[in-house]
């Protein structure tokens, strides 16, 4: 498992991180406080609350790609 603390500024960040990770077969989760989604759930994703942090958890061992893709979003 890997781990990327983002940050998303809108809805634009948010269509972005979920087109992302829709493009990768490994279960991909974004965890706040006690709440985890989903997070290639546009729903989910949209759900949480986007003044606090938010830890993006990928769990692979082959996720380099998809952390430098979403390096714009990272904080």
């Amino acid at each position: 498992m890997r781990t990327l603390d983002i940050a998303l500024h809108g809805p634009d960040h948010i269509s972005a991180l979920v087109n992302i990770t829709n493009r990768y077969p490994f279960t991909i989760q974004l965890r706040q406080g006690r709440y985890v989604v989903d997070g290639k759930s546009i729903l989910g994703v949209c759900s949480l609350e986007p003044s606090k942090p938010i830890i993006l958890e990928a769990y692979s061992d082959h996720c380099d790609t998809l952390l430098d893709e979403l390096q714009e979003l990272a904080l």
